[in-house]
């Protein structure tokens, strides 16, 4: 996915958390702590891949779930340290959508390729074949599912998750942007 679409998905989730939870739109901590949680992952593991050549690819160390865990454990510690738990929460729902994220659809049709970076370092990258299932889905995730697995379908989803997003941001009141503007205004 990219980076903008995780956006989209981390906001929509964390908004209707937020809705379900507090009964309001994110608070502007919470807004930017999930525009940060959304892109970690990509803004560690790209570089050091892609850049340095310190990881072997670009989905390895903070894409997995032992790195999860330990965002999740310094979040939180960090949030109750300074009472800021709610921006603690809105960062760690958007680290978990951003992994979410980028499982590949073929992933819900039973074809577990492209996933082993949720277990990193402890199942090397590829450690499945492309056409290897691992189980046969029920016909109406195979008719909803495949559709997706079109790389133009999934970029049209992709688009569509970053402007839902920011129109949910847009109808939230724009939480955050007063916030970093009164910080780092115009000159």
């Amino acid at each position: 996915m990219w980076p903008w679409g995780h956006f989209g998905v981390a906001y929509l989730l964390y908004s209707l958390y937020a809705r379900g939870r507090f009964r309001r739109p994110p608070g502007p901590e919470a807004a930017l702590a999930v525009l940060v949680g959304s892109q970690l992952a990509d803004l560690i593991d790209k570089p050091l891949a892609w850049g340095l050549g310190v990881l072997p690819g670009g989905r390895t160390l903070a894409h997995s779930l032992l790195f999860a865990a330990v965002v999740i454990v310094v979040a939180y510690a960090v949030g109750f340290a300074y009472n800021r738990v709610e921006t603690a929460t809105a960062f760690v729902i958007a680290h978990l959508s951003h992994l979410l994220a980028d499982l590949p659809p073929r992933l819900l049709l039973g074809y577990p390729f492209g996933s082993e970076f949720l277990f990193w370092p402890f199942l090397p990258h590829p450690t499945f074949g492309y056409n290897e299932r691992l189980f046969e889905p029920p016909a109406v995730v195979e008719a909803v599912v495949t559709p997706f697995t079109d790389p133009l379908v999934f970029f049209l989803f992709d688009v569509s998750l970053f402007v839902v997003g920011v129109v949910l941001w847009y109808i939230d009141g724009c939480p955050g942007l007063r916030y970093v503007t009164s910080r780092f205004g115009s000159a």
